[in-house]
């Protein structure tokens, strides 16, 4: 069945921006002064987390906007205006907008290890950031640490690899927004696939003197899900078919398909797991467990550290696959037991990104007030500059937040189920056989809802 979807780049203004060279380097401008301001406020300013740019710009403004707004309705737009590789990219190539067709990229050009190819690297970085999490969503200097180090990653790797070789494969951050990007109702696609046959010069992929090749490694012919498009627009620059545009489609519409990879899967389970341990440790009325996570190198953080890691790699995975096993044996038998793992964890794709919203609007509507006081007092030196560095904190929508967490957590259960019944009638097998499954989706969204309640 041929997924319904409107080509935006019909609308001759969205057309004519996309296509623009300045795009890209416009978005990417405006977030970079922040995120410098950020890492430079973490590094000098005040050591109090909730008086700090760094802390309540990056870990409760930046994060809300991408986790409630941007991932969930855009997919990887983030990427488009990410500042963190940009230093690199503008070095690789020479330029800041314009192609330079007589310019030599200044990199070596080395391709990825093909052993390391897919996301487990980005699956074992989002594990460290997260493990230390407490320490960086709290600690100025650490946490601009941390950003710097992405930056200096990003620039190392553009000098010796080819392309966006760190958001393709180390980024932990573009691991994430990738996977839930699938949900997303929009897409970049091929719109003819037999052009793209007929047209043997491939400038999508390798780049013309109208813009470079896809930075991301992607032949945008073969893109069929939103993963691995990094949403730069360069594709639309340099076909010189029109054959490329940008689809409004139905949610989710990339879980429609019974197929999947392994380390996909594990960043499902990763996810997953991670928003139900930060809503324990950083919502949750458990002082010892929030001691211990804060506490590094302690006995009682390494107690944490190997119950957080065994309840990633381990718990969670090991819990579905028993329920995918059980679904196998009342009507799935015939179907290896690794193939039906993978493609039933691609339901938990929107369990997942549900959690992480339901907890996002706790985590940040009870820290939002913050913002207005660093925005006048960014490093916590005494400044006013906007006249409001003295307004108190004031927790928002206190009393609406559970509900709307309520709401958020059953849309993602509604969403699960969908990909679970779509891939069992795609396999011809009764829904009955799915129960194990929709049972485990349930018991997490109960779970969570205990959480907030």
């Amino acid at each position: 069945m041929t997924t319904p979807r409107f080509d935006l780049t019909g609308i001759p203004i969205v057309k004519k921006v996309l296509v623009s060279r300045w795009l890209q380097w416009s978005l990417t401008a405006i977030t970079l002064p922040f995120f410098v301001l950020a890492i430079l406020a973490g590094l000098f300013g005040t050591p109090a987390g909730n008086r700090n740019f760094g802390i309540v710009f990056v870990w409760i403004v930046w994060w809300a906007v991408l986790i409630l707004l941007l991932v969930p309705f855009a997919g990887r737009l983030w990427c488009t205006m990410c500042p963190l590789p940009a230093p690199g990219e503008w070095l690789q190539r020479r330029a800041l907008v314009q192609p330079r067709s007589a310019a030599r990229l200044y990199t070596l050009g080395l391709k990825w290890p093909r052993r390391l190819r897919g996301i487990w690297l980005q699956n074992a970085s989002f594990l460290l950031v997260a493990l230390f999490s407490a320490v960086i969503l709290t600690t100025p200097a650490v946490s601009a640490l941390v950003l710097l180090l992405f930056v200096l990653i990003a620039v190392g790797t553009s000098l010796i690899f080819e392309r966006r070789t760190f958001c393709r494969y180390l980024c932990p951050v573009g691991g994430f927004i990738g996977l839930y990007a699938q949900v997303a109702p929009v897409e970049i696609r091929v719109k003819n696939y037999d052009i793209c046959v007929a047209h043997k010069e491939k400038t999508c992929y390798v780049g013309s003197n109208a813009g470079y090749g896809c930075p991301w490694l992607v032949f945008p012919a073969a893109l069929d899900k939103n993963t691995y498009c990094g949403m730069c627009t360069e594709c639309l620059k340099t076909c010189p078919m029109d054959n490329i545009g940008l689809f409004a489609r139905p949610f989710a519409a990339d879980l429609m398909a019974p197929k999947g990879r392994l380390d996909e899967a594990y960043k499902a389970f990763i996810m997953l797991t991670c928003a139900f341990i930060y809503s324990l440790v950083l919502l949750g009325p458990w002082a010892s467990l929030k001691e211990a996570a804060y506490a590094v190198g302690s006995a009682s953080w390494w107690l944490y550290a190997v119950g957080f890691l065994t309840a990633n790699l381990i718990v969670t995975p090991g819990l579905f696959w028993l329920c995918t096993a059980a679904a196998r044996r009342l009507g799935r038998a015939g179907q290896a037991a690794r193939q039906a793992f993978i493609e039933h964890s691609y339901a938990l794709i929107p369990l997942g990104l549900a959690a992480w919203a339901a907890f996002s609007l706790g985590f940040v509507f009870i820290n939002l007030s913050y913002a207005w006081q660093v925005m006048s007092d960014p490093f916590g030196w005494g400044w006013n500059l906007f006249g409001s560095a003295n307004w108190a904190w004031t927790p928002y929508l206190s009393g609406l937040v559970p509900l709307l967490q309520a709401i958020i957590l059953l849309l993602g259960l509604a969403g699960a189920v969908s990909v679970v019944l779509h891939t069992a009638r795609v396999h011809g097998v009764a829904y009955a056989s799915t129960a194990p499954i929709i049972g485990f989706c349930a018991a997490c969204t109960l779970v969570m809802m205990w959480l907030y309640m």
